[in-house]
Order: structure tokens, then sequence, then C-alpha cells
């Protein structure tokens, strides 16, 4: 028997998952009936040999693992852990071509390019082979141990550190400042996670595609709370942490890993924190924002249009999804629009969901793991753009609501922001009289209403998203410069996004939250 080691590995996919800019992500394929994930974790519980080795690891060579590379046998290897995928073949979302890429060779990367977000190990440990053999030549030395904190070199920041953040500290008898330097301007909807707990300070900045992180055992005791001031077009975020006993520290702490380093987000594992759920409120007939507080000394900025990962062990399997928050209402007041306020989701309740049942029957004072942010969407092309058109099916409405309120607030170039938005039925429609008010509002804003099962009194329009649809609502102005976010269920999203390349808008003019 191998000593299997537990590995961390980040966990789970968005009600509105984000792609590229100007892609769809991933295709989902139409899975038999009875093949849903909870009939896997069940398939798998059943006790039957998903490996053919009767129970037993093995250590795996090269040369082995290629040998199973076909649809009735094959093989994959992640993070140095082979797994036998042949039985998950008919229960994988993205259908048995996406599992045939990484057959039979080391399917780190492409795994890492579209399902990152997957607890792999929670999923497949029925199938796991057993370890990747390592062959070390005989003349190479075992490396000396680290002297320092350092990055390993794969994981280096880049070369131009004049770009890259730092920080600085000062202090009083009573508090403790640690002041973070962006060297660039900071998205008014935060960028910033901050946990303070047990001493440890997590400090992580998210710039982009990079995160800035401080990770540090403080010099003495502190009180639980701490608090955030941020100056958004300096690029500035001070954090204020109050002593525990007055004094003088020699230095602010001990450097834990990664402290001090300017990673690619991917690079990071995610970080999970237990939320406590504060109310539930109904949105329509299944529907329902789910308000969580953060633990005590967490602060979570969440960016527009990222969204956070839901975590929670259902049947002795863990189980995560993604969600985009919301604001408290459309149009948040002062009162309730901080970025670091409790987190709104507005999720969908399944009947037959992995996840969402299991939400649904959560009580006040309950808790959930939450992750901090994901997700690849900015704000930046917006700068340039006059016409900002948002298509949106269903739940895929989430991460247009903040984007709406900011490209109002902020973006004064946009001259106009109109919202499509797909449903079956009226009862469907979510935060409709508050999108109604700010269209009466704005005279930016515009809202439509495309309903696939209307009644008898229906005035709008009617159907599903088309080529005529869209050359009808998406005009192109002499002069503009014209953006489109696209999200909902894949096939809305895959379709709509060829659709829009048809009528001539190009990757740079699209951005597609894959739901």
């Amino acid at each position: 028997m191998l000593n299997i080691p537990t590995q961390a590995f980040p966990a789970a996919g968005s009600q509105q998952r984000v792609a590229p800019s100007g892609q769809s992500g991933r295709n989902k394929v139409a899975l038999k009936p009875g093949h849903s994930l909870m009939d896997w974790i069940r398939f798998a519980k059943s006790g039957k040999d998903l490996t053919g080795l009767r129970g037993r690891l093995i250590e795996v060579t090269q040369e082995e693992l290629l040998k199973h590379n076909t649809r009735e046998d094959c093989w994959t290897c992640i993070r140095g852990m082979v797994y036998n995928v042949t039985p998950y073949m008919d229960y994988h979302p993205g259908g048995e071509e996406e599992l045939m890429k990484a057959a039979g060779i080391d399917g780190t990367e492409l795994f890492d390019q579209v399902h990152r977000w997957v607890n792999y190990e929670s999923m497949l440990k029925e199938c796991l082979v057993g370890r990747m053999a390592v062959k070390i030549p005989a003349s190479m030395k075992a490396p000396p141990p680290p002297t320092s904190l350092a990055p390993p070199a794969s994981l280096a920041p880049p070369p131009d550190k004049d770009s890259r953040p730092r920080y600085d500290w000062f202090q009083t008898d009573a508090t403790v400042h640690l002041v973070i330097y962006a060297k660039r301007k900071i998205p008014s909807s935060g960028c910033m996670l901050a946990d303070l707990d047990g001493g440890v300070l997590r400090l992580e900045v998210l710039i982009a595609k990079m995160s800035y992180m401080i990770h540090l055992r403080l010099a003495d005791e502190v009180e639980g709370n701490i608090s955030v001031h941020t100056s958004y077009s300096v690029g500035k975020i001070q954090i204020t942490i109050r002593k525990q006993a007055k004094g003088k520290w020699t230095s602010l702490g001990q450097a834990l890993e990664f402290h001090n380093t300017f990673l690619r987000k991917k690079d990071r594992a995610l970080f999970y924190r237990d939320c406590m759920l504060v109310s539930k409120t109904e949105v329509n007939h299944n529907t329902y924002v789910f308000r969580l507080q953060h633990p005590r000394g967490t602060v979570r900025h969440v960016p527009v249009g990222q969204h956070v990962y839901l975590k929670a062990n259902i049947q002795d399997a863990e189980v995560v999804r993604a969600y985009t928050p919301v604001d408290q209402s459309l149009t948040p007041s002062s009162n309730n629009s901080s970025p670091d306020s409790d987190l709104y989701l507005m999720i969908k309740v399944y009947p037959d969901g992995a996840l969402t049942p299991h939400l649904n029957t959560l009580q006040t004072g309950d808790h959930i793991s939450v992750s901090g942010p994901e997700g690849a969407f900015s704000l930046r092309p917006l700068r340039d753009v006059t016409h900002l058109y948002l298509l949106a099916a269903g739940t895929g409405f989430t991460p247009m609501a903040r984007l709406i309120w900011v490209v109002l607030q902020e973006f004064d170039s946009i001259r106009q922001t109109k919202l499509l938005f797909f449903n079956r039925r009226e009862e469907d429609v979510l935060w409709r009289s508050e999108l109604d008010e700010l269209a009466a509002q704005d005279e930016r804003f515009q809202v439509e209403y495309v309903l696939s099962e209307p009644s008898e009194s229906w005035t709008g329009r009617r159907g599903r998203v088309d080529e005529s649809m869209l050359t009808d609502v998406l005009s192109r102005p002499d002069g503009s410069k014209c953006y489109v976010c696209v999200c909902g269920p894949s096939a809305f999203t895959e379709l709509t996004i060829g659709l829009l390349k048809q009528q001539g808008f190009s990757d740079e003019e699209l951005h597609a939250f894959q739901g």
C-alpha cells in the first residue's frame, strides 16, 4: 500500500462561471438519465471496484500510463496521482471527448485550463490507481533546503519589479497599520481579501490576473477585528489592527508561506472561510437572496463580475458550486453598498440540484464554506465603450446586476446600457420591478424582456435568441464602440456568442460569463 497524501486543491464552478473575454468556455453535453453528479456520487459509493485493481494502490510508470489511453481503458494523471476515469466517462458534463484529451498522459495542464474549480480528489477518490513513479538519476543531488520564503522559480514574479505592489507599516502604542501600495488604480467594487485568525494575517490584493499576498504571524496578540480604508484613485489600502496590550513592536511579525509575493491568481489555491447565513429572502417562486456574514476578522471585496465558491459535504462527498454576488438591491444605497459588507448571493434552487437543495435547508445561524473571489472579468475594456449590451438568461442575470450599477455610476462615456433578459415566463423574471424603476430613472439604461413561454396577455418580445432579434436590438451607431456581455446556460451562451460573431462582433468586443 502507498501512503497517499492529501493534496490541497481548490474546488468548484459557477452558476456564472467566467470565461476569458471573447470565449464561451467549455461545452456541456446532454447526460443520459441517471448520470447527474449526485448519481455519480451514489455510484462511486456503491462498493464497486472502479480501478480494476481490487483496492490496491500502485506506482505507475510513464510507460504503464500510456497503455491506458482508450475509451474502454482510460487512465490520466493529475498532480502526480493517477486515476482510472473510465467509469466516469458517462457522468462527465463535458463529455468523453474532453476526458479523452488526457487519456494515458499527464492531464494536469488541461485540467487547470478548464476544471481548476473542481475538487477532483473527492469526486474521483474511488478511481485512484496510485502515484506516478518518478525516476531520479543517480547523479542528481538533492537540492539544498530553502533559505528564504521566496516562491519557486516557476512561480516567480514578473521581472519588472517596479510594477509590483509593495507594503509598509507603522504603529502607535495601541494600533498597527499596514499599508499596501498597488501602484495602480483600484476598482471601487474592491479587490482585497483580508483574514485575521489566531494572530495570523492573510491579506491578498487581486490585480487583473495577478495576486499580491501578505502573509504574517503577527509579532504579538491583537484584537480580532480589522478595519480597512481604501484610496481607490491612488491605489492604496490601509489595514488597521488594535493591539491587545499597549506598547511598541520591534517587528511586524514572522513571514509565512508566499508572503510578499506577486503571482498569477491561478497559481494560488482557493482560500475558504465559514460564513453564517443571516437571512434568506424570496425573489420569486424558486430563487432567493442568501445573505452571508463573514466571520470576525474577515473582509472580502469581490470585484464586479467575479464569483465565489460555496462548498459543502453532501452524502460524504464534497460538492462545490460558484455563484456571483449581487448587492442587497439593484440600486444600493450608501448604507448597504460598502464592499466589505455581508455577501449577497442570488441562487435558484433546483429540486434535483447537487448543492442548492442543501442550501435551501440551511437555517439562520447555520454556516457554509465560502471561497475568495475568482474570475477573469475586468472593467478595463469598458473605458472607451459607448454602447454596452447585456444578454442574460435566467440566473445569468446575476453578474449583470452589479455591473449595471457600476457602469451607470462610474462610466460617463457609456451613453447606453441595454439589458436583454431572457426567461420562460413572467414569474421567472428576477428583480423586474427594480429593473423597470431604474430604467425609468436613468435614460442611459434600457431593459427588454423576452419570454419563451409567455401568457396570452404578454405584449413584449417572445421566443428565443436568434439572429433577427439581435440585429433588431444591438445597434451600432456611427462612431460608437460597443461591448457585449453574455451569461446564461451553456447552450444559450454558445449560441449567442456564435450569432454575435456572425454579426461582426470581434473577440475583443465580447465577454462570456459561462454558466
